[in-house]
């Protein structure tokens, strides 16, 4: 079943790839199999006219056999040219899918399980390689059929024994697929250590962390480290390729076996006279395209094995990604928020773990309001964030929006009321005015808009050193491409967070992690100052997350996370006289910098 289903997605994507390349590509290679069997049929005319005595008739099949074998052969050159173009279409159509299906979920759930990572590398190394071979197989398959349905058919008109030499193929095909079920296990126990090994060849080739590794002298460790995840990767892939090479011997024994049962049964046949010379050449060369056949067979059958084994993948994502509605989403974001952000009773599990990062939070941010969060790693600073962006929703409990549960609001109508920045910000290589202006698209080619994002995001020294101002491109992916450094990118980067004019939510999740303390203070300084008066339109609440307590000390609130919950609430100088978790953190960090 899950063969056809894979054969099915072939022909689908191929369709979609381009129409005339699918009629020209499979209509060309059909020729062949109606071609070969007509010329075993000539041959054999040409041999038993030729004893006949039946000169003309013989050079008439010689010149038809020869005709047949041209047109075979060139049938099947140009069905390659369409394989070509359809192939390259359907991998960049894959990968397309792919990532469209990848972000078709609200949540970022799958994005953080390593399962998913295995089987995204699986896809995207099938697309790669098997685009070619996917089409092949799929357009193949279905061209053996039909020649061995033409070949048993001619084979029955010489003995109804020899219709059983097509039927011989039926085990090696069977066990093809038992073959190739083994070489997939193989390939999914050997995608982990596969995945580690690239991670260390990313280590040794990305300019980032390979500063690190040179500087430590990891060089030969992270080697030695990416040799054995290859070595182990490469164990478990020979072993089942051993195995499944063994099975597919097997299979071709049996059908060896069936092959010279069936020529010395017409050759008998002849020397009784119940058969002419040209039926023994005739089923000599129906057995050896046959035999063709069945090999083709096998190999079509590995292709499209792991082909279905992509499309499974595929398919399994489509599963995980799906976004499931539990809440009916028919409250619409305020135009301007006069309440806040409550949170009640708000209970968090990442999936597939039974540990709570948070526990019982129930705290209230107000409208206009500027909270900064602050606490040890881990404490759950960046999962109350997660929450409010709905990249993952409460397992209990309940966040209100205005009263109003923010379940109920469409995420895409919330998000596009959010402007946020991130420690992990994406690096996008566009131009310079791009790479900014993406954070609010009506305005991307608006270049006062992004000029005025970047003086807000303090970043307008970035803009100077680069040549062409604004139309520079950065990253090394575009031709002339400028490289920026950390603190460049990340200055972009804020720049594009800063791009929206009417968010109601204003999130810093630690994105100032490559500046320097003062120029962290001053960037949130105005920062403050901004959202203060996008406060006073939209009623906005701005949330700054921070591990540096000169920067947080200018919230209106401090949230002080620990252990997954609320453990502290009030200003700087609240805290301090408090003389609890917040006080020993901010002394910890003064003794730093002191």
């Amino acid at each position: 079943m899950e063969l056809m289903r894979g054969l099915a997605d072939t022909f689908r994507y191929a369709w979609r790839a381009g129409k005339l390349n699918f009629f020209m590509g499979f209509g060309l290679l059909l020729i062949q199999p109606i071609a070969l069997p007509g010329a075993a049929v000539g041959l054999r005319a040409i041999i038993d006219d030729s004893l006949a005595g039946e000169a003309r008739s013989a050079i008439t099949a010689a010149v038809l056999v020869a005709v047949l074998g041209v047109v075979a052969l060139t049938a099947e050159h140009f069905a390659h040219i369409f394989f070509f173009k359809t192939a390259e279409d359907m991998a960049a159509m894959v990968e397309r899918d792919v990532a469209a299906l990848s972000n078709g979920s609200v949540g970022l759930e799958h994005h953080e399980r390593a399962e998913y990572a295995d089987r995204i590398a699986l896809i995207r190394r099938e697309a790669d390689r098997a685009a070619w071979g996917t089409i092949q197989s799929a357009y193949s398959s279905v061209a053996t059929v039909v020649a061995l349905i033409i070949t048993a058919i001619l084979l029955a008109g010489v003995s109804p024994w020899l219709i059983l030499l097509p039927l011989a193929a039926i085990p090696p095909l069977l066990l093809g697929r038992v073959s190739e079920n083994i070489a997939r296990k193989g390939r999914t126990d050997a995608a982990p250590a596969t995945r580690q090994a690239n991670h260390m060849f990313g280590l040794l080739a990305d300019p980032g962390p390979v500063k690190e590794v040179r500087t430590c002298g990891l060089e030969t460790e992270v080697r030695e480290r990416q040799s054995r995840a290859w070595a182990a990767a490469s164990k478990l892939e020979i072993r089942a390729e051993v195995k499944a090479t063994g099975v597919r011997t097997v299979a071709q024994l049996i059908f060896a076996v069936a092959y010279v049962s069936g020529t010395l049964l017409t050759v008998q046949d002849a020397v009784r006279g119940d058969a002419s010379v040209g039926d023994v050449l005739m089923v000599i060369t129906l057995a050896a395209q046959v035999n063709a056949q069945v090999a083709m067979a096998v190999v079509m059958l590995t292709g499209l094995q792991r082909t279905s084994s992509m499309f499974s993948e595929i398919r399994w994502i489509r599963g995980v990604v799906a976004p499931v509605p539990d809440v009916a989403q028919d409250a619409s974001v305020p135009d301007t928020m006069s309440t806040g952000i409550t949170f009640t009773d708000v209970n968090f599990a990442y999936p597939g773990t039974d540990d709570p990062v948070l526990a019982d939070v129930n705290v209230t941010i107000p409208a206009g309001a500027t909270v900064a969060i602050v606490g040890e790693n881990g404490a759950g600073k960046s999962t109350l964030v997660k929450l409010l962006c709905r990249f993952y929703e409460p397992t209990s409990g309940s966040i209100t929006v205005d009263g109003t549960d923010l379940r109920r609001i469409p995420v895409d109508e919330w998000r596009d009321r959010i402007s946020a920045g991130f420690q992990d910000f994406a690096k996008y290589e566009f131009t310079a005015q791009h790479v900014v202006g993406l954070g609010s698209q009506e305005y991307i080619d608006d270049a006062e808009a992004v000029t005025a994002a970047l003086s807000r995001a303090r970043a307008e020294d970035v803009l100077k050193r680069l040549t062409d101002g604004l139309e520079t491109p950065v990253g090394k992916s575009l031709e002339g491409g400028t490289e920026l450094s950390g603190g460049q990118w990340q200055k972009l980067a804020l720049g594009r967070a800063m791009m929206r004019d009417n968010p109601l939510l204003l999130l810093l999740d630690e994105p100032t992690s490559a500046l320097d303390a003062q120029a962290e203070h001053n960037l949130f300084e105005q920062y403050a100052l901004g959202a203060r008066r996008v406060a006073q339109r939209t009623g906005a609440v701005t949330i700054l997350v921070s591990h540096r307590f000169s920067t947080v000390r200018m919230a209106d609130t401090i949230l002080v996370v620990g252990d997954g919950k609320i453990a502290e609430a009030g200003t700087h100088d609240e805290l301090v006289a408090l003389g609890g978790l917040y006080a020993d953190l901010y002394a910890l960090q003064v003794q730093q910098y002191s």
